[in-house]
């Protein structure tokens, strides 16, 4: 059954799993390692279908969005262990983007 989930309720669902399968949180140095770890894994499966790269044979059966997932996942774990209500964060950052950006981008006559 798929549902869609609030932030603070994937918070709560990545801490749950990690309490009951996987002991503890690694270290916030090792999440962030596993994090840029993951985020290389994006960037090379978008280099490959949007950007001039082929594909390796290895590289043919990854999923974009399960990989997506797995940054999502670590970037939760950072958030779970540092005291970062992730909600309240992209709020706040929404906020900050619209003050600061909200004719930056449709003056930049680049972008069209």
């Amino acid at each position: 059954m798929n549902k869609d989930i609030s932030i603070k309720e994937a918070q709560e669902q990545v801490d749950a799993w990690i309490k009951k399968y996987g002991v503890r949180y690694f270290s916030e140095l090792t999440n962030m390692a596993i994090l840029t770890e993951e985020v290389g894994e994006v960037a090379r499966i978008i280099s490959r279908k949007y950007g001039e790269q082929s594909f390796k044979e290895s590289d043919k059966k990854v999923d974009l969005a399960d990989e997506m997932a797995d940054v999502l996942w670590v970037l939760i774990c950072l958030a779970n262990q540092t005291g970062v209500d992730l909600n309240k964060a992209f709020q706040k950052n929404m906020e900050k983007k619209t003050c600061r950006d909200k004719e930056r981008h449709i003056n930049n006559t680049k972008l069209f």
